[in-house]
């Protein structure tokens, strides 16, 4: 077990200061930033803008910043047969 005052690798020490990270459902994470992505192929990505948008859907062409491309695909109603009654 690591102490407190040896991170190791790609752990960020006790003393930093903690980051606010807000999930929307429908939407992208929002993190306060400056963040750097680590990516899948280990490449990595930085923003140093106050607030930064990560794409959960994967439909971003600005991968793994979101592009808002999730807002262009509808979602169908349900069926009215099938709505149950509130």
């Amino acid at each position: 077990m690591p102490s407190p005052n040896d991170p190791g690798p790609g752990r960020v020490p006790v003393t930093a200061p903690a980051r606010r990270v807000c999930v929307d459902p429908q939407g992208p994470v929002l993190v306060e930033g400056p963040v750097e992505i680590v990516l899948d192929d280990g490449t990595v990505a930085r923003s140093d803008r106050f607030m930064v948008a990560l794409c959960t859907c994967r439909r971003s062409r600005a991968y793994p910043w979101c592009d808002t491309s999730h807002r262009r695909r509808e979602r169908a109603d349900p069926p009215p047969g099938n709505r149950t009654p509130r």
